[in-house]
């Protein structure tokens, strides 16, 4: 069985294949809107503010039972074959995920490529590069194997970002077991409270960067799939702002 958690703050629409699972994430002390909760069992779900989807994935790691475990987003899905008048009409399916998993370990979505800097680089000029020089810190003491992909992937111009991903739930077992305790230990390094709402959710944002070290490290097998966004994305906004950030040291001011 295929489990994808779809991350969402508010009422959505999702996807209607039994595959996917609406969860509120963020939801400790608010009222329900319906989906499930990221505040039951075991769970970090206050630190929505800073971890973002990454409250949902630790939901699903520590209380969700599923052979294989995935992460979407309400605004943000994994594109399968069939066409539609909608982007929710061509949404992967449970049957297009279990083709894609006999031959693969873990679904991805393709790669963002950077082109004119480095995914280190391009960090440091969107958001703070001291709290990315202290997260390899904290790998080259708590998981030193783990540092040389580290140095790779940071040095590369390209990156499976958006924390998407399907793979099975002992494989996820591993991911989370390197993924957390790196955060936590930054966690108590970082004086995030002092950021603005934007730039405290550097956790959720590094992780993004720390899942192609984990793949790399172990030497997983992945198949790449295309990713379908649910709004129309503001293209002219979006590079406008990465060139500010390049060349002016504009950082990012919110999502796109």
């Amino acid at each position: 069985m295929i489990k994808v958690i779809v991350a969402t703050h508010k009422p959505y629409t999702m996807p209607e294949d039994s595959m996917y699972l609406p969860v509120q994430v963020g939801a400790a002390g608010r009222l329900s809107i319906g989906f499930q909760r990221d505040d039951q069992g075991e769970n970090i779900s206050r630190l929505n503010p800073y971890y973002c989807e990454l409250t949902g994935l630790y939901w699903a790691w520590k209380n969700l039972d599923a052979d294989y475990i995935g992460l979407a987003h309400y605004r943000r899905h994994f594109k399968g074959k069939k066409k539609g008048k909608t982007p929710f009409d061509s949404v992967l399916t449970s049957s297009e995920a279990e083709k894609l998993l006999k031959n693969t370990d873990i679904i991805l979505p393709k790669k963002r490529n950077y082109v004119i800097e480095s995914v280190a680089s391009h960090y440091g000029h969107t958001h703070y590069a001291a709290d990315l020089n202290k997260t390899r810190g904290i790998i080259a003491t708590q998981f030193p194997e783990y540092l040389p992909a580290f140095d790779r992937h940071m040095k590369s111009t390209s990156s499976h970002m958006f924390n998407m991903f399907i793979m099975k739930k002992e494989l996820l077992d591993s991911y989370c077991s390197f993924l957390f305790p790196v955060l936590f230990a930054l966690q108590k390094q970082v004086d995030f409270v002092k950021y603005d709402d934007f730039q405290a959710r550097l956790f959720g944002r590094i992780s993004e960067l720390l899942l192609d070290v984990w793949v790399d490290t172990n030497h997983h097998t992945y198949r790449e799939v295309s990713v379908t966004s649910m709004e129309p994305v503001p293209w002219l906004k979006k590079g406008t702002a990465f060139l500010k950030a390049k060349f002016f040291g504009k950082k990012y001011e919110g999502s796109f």
